[in-house]
């Protein structure tokens, strides 16, 4: 498929994920064969303030491309800047707008998906975007705050009249959050409408969900998050599926070496203290379910060096034989 000029081999997008889509995890899933991957959220603000910590998000490698870069905020000339500020530092090749957090501390700032009620400022938003960079220009959208879908239909239309390159829809309310059902048929009818590729996400849980999405709503690609989280190989198996109509199941013994490689990249990118810390959490996504899960994340929770992680994974994986 391609995005404007961008073409890009294969249907699968990493979605972005707070906390999550660091450039570590990127680029375990890049090297699993994720066709796109995505950033965490980044605020404009943020950006225009010179934060240091808004920018360390901006981190890149060239072997994690085509990256998209999400932005978030409310103010258009800040949007604007920011997106030509990331634009210029080369390391994305896509540019995606939140329209779709519903945590309470982006919507009082008027982002995310506060946006879908303010088609006259989203499309100044966009516009002012638009103009500032060349580089392919997505948004992320939810289907609005009630089960309609009026809202969504009504913002992607500002949107590709505004000269954006491709829609991502999250078909859940702003109020469901990650509750009750995605409703594929927002997507089907979005696709109905529009001329640039619509990017279907939600509820997919395995490999076949993925392939359910496409048959259901044609849409051009999938967007997958909280399954990868736990099988970082879910999105090249998607996209083996959908080209052959069959992928390999990852191993016992692969999930071990994606677990090490995790720890080994945490630690030279956030240094070995604050990366134990974080992985305590993160390593038990890719055990659930396991014999013994639940001793290996207790485990996890007083790990203090790089050394200490990789015995506790090599022991949970002797134990397992």
């Amino acid at each position: 498929m391609k995005i404007k000029n961008l073409s890009i081999n294969g249907k699968t997008f990493l979605a972005p994920l707070a906390g999550i889509t660091n450039l570590p995890f990127r680029l375990l899933v890049k090297e699993y064969g994720c066709a796109v991957v995505c950033s965490e959220m980044i605020s404009a603000k943020g950006i225009f303030y010179n934060s240091e910590k808004t920018l360390d998000l901006l981190s890149s490698k060239k072997k994690e491309q085509p990256l998209s870069i999400q932005l978030f905020g409310s103010d258009p000339d800040s949007m604007a800047k920011g997106a030509k500020f990331i634009q210029d530092l080369k390391v994305a090749n896509i540019i995606d707008i939140n329209f779709g957090c519903s945590v309470k501390k982006v919507v009082k700032q008027g982002a995310g998906v506060a946006l879908m009620k303010e088609p006259e400022l989203t499309k100044t938003i966009l516009t002012a975007v638009r103009k500032a960079i060349n580089l392919p220009l997505t948004i992320k959208l939810r289907s609005g705050w009630d089960h309609s879908g009026q809202q969504a239909f009504k913002i992607a239309q500002i949107a590709q009249d505004s000269g954006v390159d491709a829609i991502i829809l999250h078909p859940r309310t702003a109020n469901q959050g990650f509750k009750g059902k995605a409703n594929w048929d927002l997507i089907t009818k979005l696709k109905q409408q529009l001329s640039i590729p619509v990017i279907g996400n939600g509820d997919i849980n395995t490999v076949e969900d993925a392939q359910k999405m496409i048959t259901h709503t044609k849409c051009d690609a999938v967007m997958v998050g909280r399954a990868a989280m736990k099988n970082p190989f879910i999105l090249s198996q998607i996209d083996d599926f959908l080209a052959t109509g069959s992928y390999k199941t990852s191993s016992n013994y692969e999930i071990f070496r994606a677990m090490e490689r995790l720890t080994r990249m945490y630690v030279v990118y956030f240094e070995e203290k604050p990366a134990c810390k974080m992985l305590r959490g993160r390593l038990s996504w890719f055990v659930k379910g396991m014999p013994g899960c639940s001793a290996f994340r207790k485990n996890l929770s007083c790990i203090n060096s790089k050394n200490h992680i990789l015995t506790l994974i090599k022991e949970f994986e002797t134990g397992l034989v």
